[in-house]
């Protein structure tokens, strides 16, 4: 009777172990993974930036790059020409590439 007890609860281990293994995988599907890819979209975004290209930064303004160097991005902004700021990369949301005519 002892050892009937002891394979079930040997056996609920076992189901124990394989629920928490399901239950990180899907963590890692539905959170995890999408971040990374997430994380490489922009990263290639980014390294794929020239001068000339249209941006929209992270705090919703529009504005042409004119200057590029390691982390940094100089951007020019209004029509004026008289609005250039210099930003991190990092504040780059998207990328317009110029369209070659």
């Amino acid at each position: 009777m002892y050892a009937l007890a002891s394979q079930s609860s040997g056996g609920s281990w076992v189901l124990l172990i394989i629920v928490y293994a399901v239950i990180f995988g899907g963590f890692w599907f539905i959170f995890i993974r999408p971040q990374k890819k997430e994380q490489k979209r922009v990263q290639a975004m980014i390294s794929e930036m020239e001068v000339g290209d249209t941006v929209l930064t992270t705090s919703g303004f529009y504005g042409v790059i004119i200057d590029i160097s390691e982390e940094d991005v100089i951007v020019e902004f209004g029509s004026n020409r008289n609005c250039r700021i210099p930003m991190q990369k990092a504040a780059i949301a998207q990328v317009e590439k110029v369209s070659a005519e």
